[in-house]
C-alpha cells in the first residue's frame, strides 16, 4: 500500500499564519473552483480594515480550515508541530520575508526551495512599478542568503539569476572568481501547460466572427509593447494593405502604461477593429486562440513567455519578439521579429492573412512541457 507523503500549505493571513493539511487544501481548492461556496466573514477578519470583503471571506475560511494557526509572527511555534526535515517550496515571489525564511531554516532539517520567474524588475526597472525594484532586490538577496535551491522557469532566467547573484556578491566584497560558488544550486524546470478546452460559447459577443483575428494575451503593461500593435492597426491603409483584420487584446490593464490606455480609449478603431477584453475565462481565451490567425507577442522581456507556448500547443501560429526564453521552448516554430520596428510585424501579419489560418509553421507538431515533467524535476531535487 502506497503511503502519501505529508504535505501542508503555509498561508499568511492578516492576523498571522495558518497551516492547511491535505484535506484543508482540498477544501480550499473546491472553494477556488466554485464547487463549494465561500463561508461567512469571521469577526477576527471583519476587524482587518485593509482587507476587501472578498479577502475577509477567503481568510475567514482559511482560518476555519486550518490544521494549525499562529498569531502575529509566531511562525516558529507553528512549524514546531511539523516533523523534522520539512521542505518549504515557495513558487510565487511572495511571503519571502526574513522572518519566514529564518523560521524554516531554524526548524530541524528544514530546507527552502524558491522559484524565481524572472529578474525583470532589476533589468528593466522602467517597466516595473517604482516600489517593485527595491522589493525584488531584497527578495533576491534573501533568496540567495537562505534558499537551499533555486528553481528557474527557463535557462534565460537561470543565467539572469546567476548574473545578478555574482554582481551582488562582488559588490559585497567577494572576489569575482569565487562569487559564483556562493550561489545555491539552480535548477531549470519549465512550467507546464494545461490545455484548457475551448468554449466557443465563451467567446466575447462583440467579436466579428467573419473577420480574421490576431490575438494578444497577457497583462497590458508597457513591457508587453502593445503600442507597436496599435501603431500597425492605426497605420493600416485598406486601399494599399487590404481589409484591416481584427486585433484582440485579452488581459487586465497593468501598470505604467497610461499613455497607451489613453490612446487606445480615444482610438476610433476601438470596438470596431480593436477589441479589449480584460476579464476572460481560460476557456474563452483558448477559443480565441484556436480562432486566431496568429498570436502576437511583441514583448520586450520575458522570463518564460507562457502565451506563445499555449498558442503553439493549440497549433496557432505565433509571431513573437526574438526572446531567448521563447526560443528555448518553441525553437523555430514562431516567426521571430525585433520588438522595435512595426514594419516587419505588419509584413508578417499580411503574410499570415494571405496564408490563412494554416497552423503553426515549423517542423512537425509541438508538444508543450507538462506539469508532470515539471514536478519530476522539482520533487527529485528537493
Amino acid at each position: 500500500m502506497e503511503i502519501e507523503t505529508p504535505v501542508w500549505a503555509l498561508v499568511r493571513v492578516a492576523v498571522g499564519y495558518v497551516l492547511l493539511d491535505r484535506g484543508g487544501m482540498t477544501s480550499f481548492l473546491h472553494r477556488m473552483q466554485g464547487r463549494t461556496p465561500w463561508g461567512s466573514k469571521g469577526l477576527l477578519f471583519m476587524l482587518a480594515l485593509k482587507l476587501t470583503p472578498m479577502q475577509r471571506q477567503v481568510q475567514s475560511d482559511l482560518w476555519r480550515l486550518a490544521a494549525g494557526k499562529g498569531f502575529g509572527k509566531n511562525l516558529p511555534r507553528l512549524l514546531s508541530a511539523l516533523p523534522e526535515g520539512i521542505s518549504y517550496i515557495n513558487v510565487g515571489h511572495s511571503n519571502l520575508t526574513e522572518h519566514t525564511l529564518e523560521a524554516v531554516a531554524a526548524h530541524p532539517g528544514g530546507k527552502t526551495t524558491v522559484m524565481i520567474h524572472d529578474t525583470i524588475p532589476l533589468d528593466f526597472p522602467d517597466y516595473s512599478r517604482p516600489e517593485a525594484v527595491n522589493r525584488f532586490d531584497g527578495l533576491l538577496r534573501r533568496t540567495l542568503n537562505h534558499a537551499d535551491m533555486i528553481l528557474c522557469n527557463s535557462v534565460k532566467t537561470k543565467e539572469d539569476v546567476e548574473r545578478h547573484a555574482k554582481a551582488m556578491a562582488v559588490a559585497e566584497g567577494t572576489p569575482a572568481d569565487t562569487a559564483a560558488g556562493a550561489l545555491p544550486p539552480c535548477v531549470v524546470a519549465y512550467l507546464g501547460v494545461d490545455l484548457t478546452r475551448a468554449d466557443e460559447v465563451a467567446i466575447p459577443s462583440d467579436l466579428p466572427r467573419n473577420r480574421p483575428l490576431f490575438l494578444s494575451v497577457g497583462t497590458t503593461e508597457a513591457r508587453k509593447n502593445h503600442t507597436l500593435l496599435l501603431d500597425i492597426w492605426e497605420g493600416w491603409d485598406e486601399a494599399k494593405d487590404g481589409p484591416r483584420p481584427v486585433l484582440g487584446i485579452a488581459g487586465a490593464r497593468g501598470w505604467r502604461n497610461e499613455a497607451f490606455f489613453d490612446r487606445l480609449d480615444a482610438s476610433d478603431l476601438k470596438g470596431r477593429d480593436i477589441f479589449e477584453w480584460t476579464d476572460l475565462s481560460d476557456k474563452a481565451i483558448a477559443a480565441l486562440m484556436a480562432h486566431s490567425h496568429a498570436l502576437l507577442f511583441p514583448s520586450y522581456a520575458e522570463g518564460y513567455g507562457l502565451p506563445p507556448v499555449e498558442a503553439a500547443a493549440l497549433q496557432t501560429p505565433v509571431i513573437s519578439a526574438d526572446l531567448p526564453s521563447v526560443r528555448e521552448v518553441l525553437g523555430e516554430l514562431p516567426v521571430y521579429l525585433t520588438a522595435d520596428d512595426s514594419y516587419p510585424w505588419k509584413t508578417a501579419i499580411k503574410s499570415r492573412l494571405e496564408d490563412g489560418r494554416s497552423g503553426t509553421t515549423g517542423p512537425g507538431a509541438f508538444t508543450p512541457p507538462t506539469w508532470e515533467e515539471h514536478f519530476k524535476i522539482v520533487l527529485k531535487m528537493i
